[in-house]
């Protein structure tokens, strides 16, 4: 609203300090029953809207202003149209937590309400999907900044829509990798779901404590690549010296010189990586030791990919085994062309 609006020159200094902060906090962008809490009736609401001076973003929200709403006021205005308890959510959520870049205004807006209410019965919200849920949680604080969900059920709730465990493990990891979240707070959130999709495998990719991780990746890569595919039994936990130090493989084919090396969450941190990589460098100087490393996704979804580069890596070393499709849909395992290119 303009400064010189006669209704703001007769509030009192509590009453104009409010709505300054109000209008600078949600970037012009005012509901209808704001207005009214601040003095204005329907009438002149109406004649701010006839007259130009504001515009209406949607039914019964306004921005006070002229021009195009930039995108921080279309996520305020989404907001106050979705009602009580409405909180930016998904890849929206994840936009204003800088865990993805800045999106263009016109990009479509998610927003979660709590699970009983139904905000497009008044009409569909032009530009913004609508999710019903109890599970996430508010950020707090919240005064005065655009409400969205946790980060961590922020990440959850983009888990649960990926169409892929691969994209749904890559939030995971950009989350834990750039530090806006750990391991230990999507297990607490996680545990707090009764529903979640991809839970079995969720297990497997951050399961109940740091052992469990590492337990769980090593049971899956035995049971859905070794086991599936026929492929040889590998040593676990096999104690190396590389370079006078000891070092523990996670899975070690001494006889075809192959190690597969199994990296949880964690392994994302440049610090870890960087240690890694070196150590997988040490194993190629010092005796041409090949390192496959993989994580969740690779013994889960993509298992029968990641048994077929074992195999054929271990037959170029001397294997004289087969292996066979597991009995996944789809399976090309044991294919020499595969195997072998």
């Amino acid at each position: 609203m303009y400064m010189d609006d006669p209704i703001v020159q007769k509030m009192d200094v509590h009453a104009y300090r409010h709505w300054v902060m109000l209008l600078d906090a949600q970037r012009g962008i005012i509901d209808r029953s704001q207005a009214l809490s601040a003095g204005l009736s329907d009438e002149q609401i109406e004649h701010r809207l006839r007259s130009g001076r504001w515009q209406r973003a949607h039914a019964g929200v306004y921005a006070t202003f002229t021009g195009p709403l930039s995108r921080e006021a279309r996520l305020w205005a989404a907001v106050r149209r979705a009602g009580e308890g409405a909180m930016l959510s998904h890849e929206t959520a994840a936009e204003v937590q800088g865990l993805i870049g800045p999106k263009a205004p016109g990009v479509t807006i998610h927003i979660i309400v709590p699970g009983h209410r139904r905000p497009v019965q008044r009409g569909q919200i032009r530009g913004v999907v609508i999710h019903r849920s109890d599970q996430s949680q508010p950020q707090l604080p919240i005064t005065w900044k655009l409400p969205r969900t946790r980060i961590q059920d922020t990440v959850l709730d983009l888990v649960d829509a990926a169409a892929t465990f691969q994209d749904a493990y890559s939030w995971i990891s950009r989350a834990v990798s750039r530090e806006f979240a750990t391991v230990d707070m999507l297990r607490a959130a996680l545990k707090a779901r009764s529903r979640i999709r991809w839970r079995s495998r969720l297990a497997v990719a951050i399961g109940e404590n740091d052992e469990g991780i590492h337990f769980e990746l090593e049971r899956q890569y035995a049971r859905a690549v070794e086991r599936a595919h026929g492929l040889p039994r590998a040593q676990r936990q096999a104690r190396r010296e590389i370079g006078g130090k000891a070092h523990y493989k996670d899975n070690w084919y001494a006889e075809y010189r192959v190690c597969v090396e199994l990296d949880g969450p964690s392994f994302h941190r440049y610090e870890q990586v960087s240690k890694d990589k070196r150590r997988d460098n040490l194993n190629l100087a010092e005796d041409g030791v090949q390192t496959f490393r993989f994580g969740p996704v690779e013994v889960t979804e993509l298992a029968c990919e990641s048994a077929a580069m074992v195999a054929a890596t271990i037959r170029r070393n001397g294997w004289k085994g087969s292996p066979h499709p597991c009995r996944r849909p789809g399976c090309t395992v044991g294919n020499r062309k595969i195997a072998d290119r």
